[in-house]
């Protein structure tokens, strides 16, 4: 009777999303990114990502910050999107979307290379849609950001993304893109 129950609540559960197929293309990186979401992790933001994503809203935003030997910043759908009207890198990084920000969700996962956090102020509950990936493991961010996956291919494609320029790591010039991102099953 216990399986059958469980069996019943998985089936009215609804279907969460296990992952992200980011293509990325541009002077740097030109290829897919693969990650696996931790939805049992954080639920409420692998929830906001995946929504985001089958919305198409990451569609077309740039990685606006990238710093060699710690990650990749993404995500500012509201400022990143190099197809929108009035585009500016030097804006990118500065929005979020028109979800709520969300409270924080902090795990005793590690920040390893290949694993993907999402960016915040220092609010700590002031996350919405940026995200970032890891080239390098970065144990001063642990309990800090939190963690939302793991890139499970493609792994280059990161390490190719086009780096950015002095300490904050602002890209200038034509930044590397997410021209399209997919949740997986």
């Amino acid at each position: 009777m216990r399986k059958l129950a469980a069996a019943f609540a998985l089936l009215a559960s609804p279907a969460l999303a296990t992952g992200l197929e980011i293509e990325v293309e541009g002077e740097g990186a030109n290829g897919t990114i693969t990650i696996d979401l931790f939805d049992d992790v954080a639920p409420k933001h692998v929830e906001q990502i995946a929504a985001l994503a089958s919305e198409g809203q990451y569609d077309g935003v740039v990685f606006h910050r990238v710093i060699e030997g710690f990650m990749a910043q993404t995500g500012d759908v509201e400022f990143g999107d190099q197809s929108a009207e009035n585009f500016d890198i030097r804006s990118a990084g500065r929005g979020g979307s028109q979800r709520p920000d969300l409270p924080a969700e902090f795990s005793d996962t590690t920040f390893d290379r290949g694993v993907v956090g999402m960016a915040r102020s220092q609010d700590p509950n002031s996350a919405n849609s940026q995200f970032f990936i890891m080239f390098e493991p970065g144990p001063f961010l642990d309990g800090q950001y939190t963690v939302v996956g793991q890139v499970t291919d493609g792994m280059d494609i990161v390490d190719a993304i086009k780096l950015g320029a002095g300490q904050n790591g602002a890209v200038v010039g034509q930044p590397d893109v997410m021209k399209k991102v997919t949740v997986t099953e």
